[in-house]
């Protein structure tokens, strides 16, 4: 499986076998999972959404966004769950609005899981941890 790098963004291959071994990036030696959401920006998103094989579960938030604000220790919560099956990364709708753009975000929190460069599911709100990892697991 081919992996971005969450520190340096580079790609890695790893045999799907060994994911769950705390694998390293062959580049800058980072751990590849490290159990929490990373950030996405214009420079980093396309590794991680168009060029690595693993899901990217994303999570399209604002600073001022109260709901966003009480979801982010539930969306922190279930990337350290739910890693190495997903990619889990928080895309700032104020600091990256091209990226925004680019998906029509309308409404945030918005969250999208990604694979192979198309969106395969968009959920409007913030969502209970419960519901969060229910939905998540239709994809697994």
């Amino acid at each position: 499986m081919i992996l971005a790098c969450p520190d340096c963004h580079g790609l890695c291959r790893v045999p799907d076998d060994r994911l769950d071994e705390a694998p390293r990036c062959g580049r800058c030696k980072g751990l590849l999972f490290q159990a929490r959401p990373i950030e996405l920006t214009e420079s980093n998103f396309e590794a991680h959404a168009l060029k690595s094989e693993l899901p990217l579960v994303v999570d399209f938030w604002a600073s001022w966004c109260g709901p966003c604000q009480s979801f982010a220790p539930v969306f922190t919560s279930v990337a350290a769950e739910f890693e190495p099956l997903f990619r889990f990364g928080k895309l700032n709708t104020e600091s990256q609005q091209g990226l925004a753009a680019r998906f029509g975000i309308r409404s945030i929190p918005t969250l999208m899981v990604i694979q192979g460069g198309k969106v395969i599911a968009q959920q409007a709100g913030a969502l209970p941890k419960q519901a969060f990892t229910q939905w998540l697991k239709q994809f697994v």
